[in-house]
Parts: C-alpha cells; sequence; structure tokens
C-alpha cells in the first residue's frame, strides 16, 4: 500500500509538475546538473521585498525521482522566508540519510515520501538535486553573488 501511494505521488508530480517552467522575473536562477546521470535542472526563485519566496520553479531535465522532488520542493518553499527553506532542505537531506524525527518527517509533507531513497544509493542525487542547487542559491547570495541562469535552455 505505502509503495502504491509513493508511486503515485512520484508519477503525478512528474507527469503533472505544479512548478517546471521559466520563471521570467527570477530573483535567483541556477542550474543543478548530475553528471552521473544526466539531470539537468534551472532553479528559479523569486523573492519578495520581505525576504519571503514568493514563487519558486524549475525547467530542465532528468528521472522521474529529480523532476518529482524539485516539484515537491518548490511546493514547499514557496511562501517561506529563506531561513525556513534552508532548514526544510537540511531536514531533507537529513532524511535521505535517515536521520530525521517523525515530527520533521511531517514537516516535508509529500517530499517526505523519498524518505526510503537511501536504500537505492544510485538515486539519492536525483533526489537531492533541487534541493543542493536552492543551498548554492542562498549560499552564494550571502556571500554577496547573484546567480542568474545563462539559457541553456531558452530557446
Amino acid at each position: 500500500m505505502a509503495n502504491t501511494f509513493y508511486n503515485e505521488i512520484l508519477t503525478d508530480h512528474n507527469i503533472h509538475p505544479t512548478h517546471k517552467y521559466k520563471l521570467e522575473d527570477a530573483t535567483f536562477s541556477l542550474e543543478g546538473v548530475n553528471p552521473s546521470c544526466g539531470d539537468d535542472v534551472v532553479l528559479y526563485i523569486k523573492v519578495n521585498d520581505e525576504n519571503t519566496i514568493e514563487e519558486a520553479s524549475f525547467f530542465g531535465d532528468g528521472c522521474a525521482i529529480s523532476q518529482a522532488s524539485a516539484d515537491m520542493m518548490c511546493d514547499l518553499i514557496i511562501g517561506k522566508s529563506k531561513e525556513e527553506a534552508l532548514r526544510l532542505s537540511d531536514i531533507f537531506l537529513r532524511m535521505i540519510k535517515d536521520t530525521i524525527t517523525p515530527e520533521e518527517k511531517e514537516e516535508l509533507e509529500e517530499a517526505g515520501i523519498l524518505e526510503d531513497i537511501h536504500h537505492m544509493p544510485a538515486r539519492v542525487k536525483c533526489a537531492v538535486l533541487g534541493w543542493h542547487t536552492m543551498d548554492q542559491i542562498f549560499k552564494d547570495a550571502d556571500e554577496g553573488k547573484i546567480d542568474k541562469y545563462d539559457g541553456k535552455f531558452e530557446q
């Protein structure tokens, strides 16, 4: 039953992603690449004057896990502050290593279905690609760099 639920959510986010589009007026945009399998996504984040993530999206190519994970992450971080988004990323990344509490897993909402991905080491990089890209965007911003994607997927 749990496996069916996992497959349904993963498939839905992969086939019907809510947040898969190019966000033209993003504050930040950065490409994340997983060279071991070819996943390649651009994450777009728009932050408002109150430092709240107003909109988040992604675009690119990749396996079902990378695409679904990025879509779930965007769902989760919209409306959050940078600090809250980074805290959720920390929880997600610790979950992948199997080190979170049930309460923390609840905070991840649908992204919590990826909890058992650590049993598939080859797929871990797929699941964390969007999350690592977000972390890098905010790390760069803290260092005064404003990431702007240069347009590989633009046509």
